[in-house]
């Protein structure tokens, strides 16, 4: 996106927040491709007014738990609500509340990224008389107002990704399906993307997201929905990761010292292949338990550098699933 800070973005063009909606709520969800059984009973719950990411592995269901959201596929069983409504018997309600983002844009390549605007801001009724502020207002918001009259063929992957997120905010929608959005962006986009979705969880909306690249969801989602095998399993975020068993790195200025402790102290350690500063890694059972261990390695008189998760709590989560080791 561009040097200057995404400007506020005007819902539905009004500048007020979005009252706080019902989110998006799955029980039970199936839908199979003939023998293959892409969702297998997933239960998923969105609040409003959070980011929540959807995370697993390439085959894991999460692209066509996405299209059910949206209203493209119709499963074979389960109850599905977006924002209050079904999107299978209330087809029209749903979508009208609903903003989709694949992670392939997909458009009339012969239209300019403003008439790609204008073209949807019409199919989704938004009123004649707002629709040119609306997508200027969107334009500027994904800092395409240069490019607003070129073609979108001649739009680069980034630029045609920032073109489907406006495209998807087109009618101000209550809940946001964003499948692989940073794909393609720069690091200033990613970051603009980050602010920019944080900011419209907290206007009230629903925003579900999907990535392969956890550590961009690690900073802006309040909650997470894993997924293996086309079922939702077990995992941790938010409160749940301050007392969840997670790996540390552990590095202090005399790694023998450190090591010999260790040992001593019936702690189980390991080298971290990764660094060459004489990092060990070890299990911990959650912030309280990584506090005990840097008091009792410094009244030990270990010389303790740094004590730090090894990584974000949704990268561990994910490799702490059994499902992935089968």
């Amino acid at each position: 996106m561009a040097d200057s800070p995404a400007p506020d973005l005007p819902p539905g063009g009004t500048g007020t927040a979005v009252a706080t909606a019902p989110g998006i709520d799955v029980r039970g969800l199936r839908r199979a491709f003939g023998t293959v059984q892409a969702l297998d009973g997933v239960d998923l719950v969105a609040r409003a007014g959070a980011v929540t990411a959807l995370v697993g592995p390439n085959g894991s269901g999460k692209t066509t738990l996405l299209l059910v959201l949206a209203g493209l596929l119709v499963p074979d069983a389960g109850e599905v609500r977006v924002a209050g409504v079904d999107p299978v018997t209330q087809s029209r309600a749903a979508r009208a509340r609903t903003g989709w983002m694949p992670d392939a844009f997909g458009t009339w390549d012969s239209l300019t990224a403003r008439e790609v605007l204008t073209t949807f801001a019409d199919a989704y009724r938004v009123a004649p008389a707002a629709i040119p502020g609306r997508v200027e207002d969107l334009l500027a918001t994904v800092h395409l107002s240069e490019y607003a009259d070129r073609p979108a063929a001649v739009l680069s992957r980034g630029q045609k990704q920032r073109l489907g997120l406006a495209r998807a905010l087109v009618h101000d929608p209550q809940v946001l399906l964003l499948d692989e959005p940073a794909s393609g962006l720069d690091p200033r986009s990613r970051v603009e993307l980050r602010v920019l979705l944080r900011r419209l969880a907290d206007e009230g909306r629903t925003v579900l997201v999907s990535s392969h690249v956890l550590s961009e969801l690690e900073e802006m989602a309040d909650d997470a929905v894993f997924l293996s095998r086309g079922r939702t399993v077990a995992g941790h975020l938010g409160d749940d990761a301050a007392a969840a068993r997670r790996t540390w790195r552990l590095r202090a200025l005399d790694r023998a010292a450190l090591v010999a402790w260790l040992d001593a102290s019936g702690v189980v350690w390991r080298a971290d292949a990764d660094a060459a500063d004489g990092a060990v890694l070890l299990d911990v059972e959650g912030d309280a338990g990584a506090a005990a261990l840097v008091r009792d390695a410094v009244t030990a008189g270990v010389p303790v550098v740094s004590l730090a998760p090894a990584g974000g709590a949704l990268e561990q989560a994910y490799l702490a699933l059994d499902e992935e080791r089968r």
